[in-house]
């Protein structure tokens, strides 16, 4: 009779292990079901998000930053839950978190050390992109280098300069941002007259080439106010520096400045304003009387 009792003890035994397996492996389906729900509900909401912000830019480059700041918070959420995740199964699986923890903490402090500029790149491209600091189609000047931003990311920021060369500028290395096309520009034009030439009469001439400028359809939208003229900037070595400047549209400063130069080249000819080149006075030395000649000695 024992022997049927000791059977029928390890069949329950059996079943109740079963049963206990059983339970743990639905806990363990149920937290990666909640899981992938918690992700997905949270990704669509900020993409709903994403999309209402949007909707309210009237310009690319605004709407496509912020499907940028939408695909890291939406890959920050996926991280997150995930690990939490992670963390749960095992401990049903009746692993240990402490230690793990433990290791992840001095595994990602090496790495921290070992990858500092590497994270310095994606903390300053994630607050560039979130101050709208620079945006694709700008032209930036970052420290030594300066050109057209093509592409925005959250390590780097690719510039294309005038010769056509492309620059890689990691985020780290970014200390100061010179953004010459947000709101509006100033096209600055310093332009030298001769000494003897009337002041008055060359800032006049000034003021009617860009009165028609103005008038042209084709500069009409991007000069955005009269000439402002600075006046006399400094006596140079062959010529009188009159300072003055057009606010312009975005990057419309150096087409208005070219052209404005161009045209008033040909008023300036016309009206017989001389423009100096860089001349040279020489004085030349006064001779000296020659040193007369000593008699030759006796005997020489």
């Amino acid at each position: 009779m024992s022997a049927p009792r000791v059977m029928l003890a390890d069949a329950m035994a059996a079943l109740h292990e079963l049963g206990g397996a059983a339970a743990t492996a639905l806990r363990i389906v149920a937290i990666v079901v909640a899981a992938w729900v918690v992700i997905k509900v949270a990704q669509r909401a900020i993409r709903t998000l994403r999309m209402r912000i949007a909707s309210r830019f009237d310009d690319r480059e605004s709407v496509q930053r912020a499907e940028t700041l939408g695909r890291v918070f939406r890959y920050l959420v996926a991280v997150v839950v995930s690990l939490i995740a992670g963390m749960l199964v095992l401990s049903e699986l009746g692993v240990s978190v402490a230690p793990i923890l433990g290791a992840a903490g001095v595994a990602g402090l090496a790495v921290g050390f070992g990858a500092q500029s590497l994270v310095k790149d994606y903390f300053t491209g994630f607050f560039l992109l979130v101050e709208d600091q620079i945006r694709q189609g700008d032209v930036v000047s970052l420290g030594e280098h300066a050109g057209l931003v093509e592409v925005v990311t959250l390590r780097y920021v690719q510039l294309r300069d005038y010769d056509g060369n492309v620059h890689y500028v990691p985020n780290s290395t970014i200390t100061s941002v010179v953004n010459m096309g947000r709101g509006h520009a100033q096209a600055v034009v310093d332009i030298g007259v001769a000494y003897s030439v009337d002041i008055d009469a060359a800032m006049a001439c000034m003021h009617a080439v860009a009165s028609e400028m103005r008038l042209d359809p084709a500069f009409a939208t991007r000069i955005l106010a009269d000439l402002e003229m600075a006046g006399v900037e400094r006596w140079a070595d062959s010529a009188v520096l009159i300072r003055a400047r057009f606010k312009v549209a975005p990057l419309e400063q150096w087409n208005v400045r070219r052209e404005y130069l161009r045209r008033l080249k040909k008023a300036f000819d016309a009206a017989g304003i001389e423009i100096p080149f860089p001349q040279m006075v020489l004085h030349p030395a006064s001779r000296r009387p020659a040193a007369p000649s000593q008699p030759a000695r006796a005997g020489t």
